[in-house]
C-alpha cells in the first residue's frame, strides 16, 4: 500500500504543482476528505499529507493510523535479543561512517515531518565530509539552485514547512540540489530515477552525494514489485555500493500502541541506531529488503504544543503576540523576509482557534514575516519579527 501511496502522491504533486495555497485550516482540510467516492486507506494517506504539510505533526500521524495503525506483539525470544543491543548516536555514527562513502541514500515517510529535521542536521558535517550535491525526490526542477529558496513550484513535499527549512539549510550551506523523479510505475520508475541520478553524477564530479527518498526506495535487495528498488539500480549502474539509511520502520505512531516493539524497549531521548555485542549495526529482521542501518527517533514530547524536534539546533520559541490577532480562527504563517511574495515555504505554520491555543511559532535566527489570515484565507495582519 505505501508504494501505491506514492505514485499517488506523485500524480497529485504533479498536478498541484503552482497551487495557490496549499495551507489549510484544520476543518478543511476534513472537508476535502469527505469525497464518498474514496476509501478509507486514500481519506488516511491523504489526511496525513495534507495535515504534515500544514504544520500538524500529530494529527497526520493520526490520520496515517487510521488504517495502517497495527498493534504488535513481541515474543521472548526478540524481547531478549533486544534487550542486548546498545544504542549508538546516530548522526555521530552517520558523520563517521560518512568519511569512506560516496553516496548516502536516506528515505523519510512523507507525513513525518520530523525525519526531514534530522536529515537537515546531517547537512554542514556531511558537506565537511566533502559532500556536494544533494538529490531530492520531491523536485520539479533546479531552479531553486538559483532563488536559494524552496517555492510553491518546487515541488509537492516541500511545500511542508520542515522540507522547506531543510532545502533552505542545503543552499545556505551550499549544497547544489536536484531532481531526479521518473516517469513510469514498479520497475520502471525505480530504474530511472536511479538512471536520471547516475546522469547527474556524470556531469557532476566535485564532490560526494546525497540523496533523499521516500520509503522503500532507499532500500537494497530484491523488491516483490520492483525487483530491485532505486538504491540497488544506482549500485548497478555506477558501481558504487550506496550506504542507506531508514527512518521509517521504527518510526513513531499516533498512538504508542502501534509503535514497533523495538522502539518501546529502547526508549531513547536521542536519535541512536544499535550495535550487538559484536559491534554489529542491527539492521532489521528482513535480509532480503535492507538497508544499511536503521535509525530509531525518540518519541515526540510536546513543548508549549509543539514537538520537541522542532527546536533543533539555534531554532527558539517565540510567541506571538496577542495583541496581533483580531479574531479567530486565523492561520499564523512565518516566511523569511522577501520569500512570501515569492511564493515561498513557510518557515513554520500554526492555527489557533481560539485565544487560549498555544501560540508559539519555532524559528532559527533570522529576520521574518509574519502572515495572519482569518477563516477564509485573506490576510488580516502582518508584521516582521527579528529572531536572535
Amino acid at each position: 500500500m505505501k508504494f501505491f501511496y506514492s505514485l499517488v502522491l506523485l500524480l497529485l504533486g504533479i498536478a498541484g504543482y503552482g497551487q495557490e495555497n496549499p495551507y489549510w485550516f484544520s476543518d478543511d482540510i476534513k472537508k476535502k476528505l469527505e469525497d464518498p467516492a474514496q476509501n478509507q486507506s486514500w481519506k488516511s494517506q491523504m489526511g496525513a499529507t495534507y495535515y504534515s504539510i500544514n504544520g500538524q505533526y500529530k494529527p497526520a500521524l493520526e490520520s496515517w493510523d487510521t488504517t495502517f495503525g497495527r498493534v504488535k506483539k513481541l515474543d521472548p525470544a526478540d524481547s531478549l535479543k533486544f534487550t542486548k543491543l546498545t544504542p549508538v548516536n546516530a548522526k555521530q555514527y552517520i558523520l563517521e561512517k560518512a568519511g569512506n562513502e560516496q553516496i548516502i541514500i536516506i528515505n523519510e515517510a512523507h507525513h513525518n515531518a520530523s525525519h526531514r529535521t534530522f536529515a537537515s542536521s546531517l547537512l554542514q558535517g556531511l558537506y565537511d565530509k566533502g559532500y556536494r550535491y544533494l538529490g531530492l525526490e520531491t523536485l520539479a526542477s533546479d531552479s531553486l539552485n538559483t532563488t536559494k529558496f524552496a517555492t510553491l513550484n518546487s515541488g509537492y513535499y516541500s511545500q511542508e514547512p520542515e522540507f522547506g527549512n531543510f532545502i533552505y539549510n542545503a543552499l545556505k550551506i551550499g549544497f547544489k540540489l536536484f531532481p531526479y523523479e521518473a516517469e513510469g510505475n514498479n520497475k520502471e520508475r525505480e530504474i530511472g530515477e536511479a538512471k536520471n541520478i547516475s546522469d547527474f553524477m556524470q556531469k557532476n564530479k566535485e564532490g560526494k552525494y546525497l540523496i533523499y527518498c521516500g520509503y522503500q526506495h532507499a532500500y537494497e535487495g530484491i523488491h516483490k514489485s520492483w525487483e530491485k528498488t532505486m538504491a540497488g539500480r544506482l549500485s548497478d549502474i555506477t558501481g558504487i555500493n550506496p550506504f542507506t539509511i531508514d527512518q521509517t520502520q521504527f518510526s513513531e505512531k499516533s498512538n504508542p500502541k502501534y509503535n514497533e516493539p523495538l522502539l518501546r524497549i529502547v526508549n531513547n531521548t536521542f536519535s541512536v541506531v544499535l550495535k550487538d555485542e559484536n559491534q554489529i549495526i542491527y539492521n532489521g529482521e528482513d535480509k532480503i529488503l535492507y538497508t544499511d542501518i536503521k535509525i530509531i527517533h525518540p518519541v515526540t514530547k510536546y513543548l508549549k504544543g509543539r514537538p520537541h524536534w522542532m527546536l533543533a539546533e539555534n531554532r527558539k520559541l517565540y510567541k506571538i503576540p496577542s495583541f496581533e490577532i483580531s479574531n479567530y480562527p486565523v492561520l499564523v504563517l512565518a516566511y523569511r523576509k522577501g520569500e512570501f511574495e515569492q511564493k515561498g515555504i513557510p518557515a513554520d505554520i500554526i492555527e489557533l482557534n481560539t485565544s487560549k491555543d498555544s501560540s508559539f511559532l519555532i524559528l532559527d535566527k533570522g529576520e521574518y514575516e509574519i502572515i495572519i489570515k482569518d477563516k477564509v484565507y485573506k490576510v488580516i495582519n502582518r508584521f516582521e519579527k527579528t529572531i536572535r
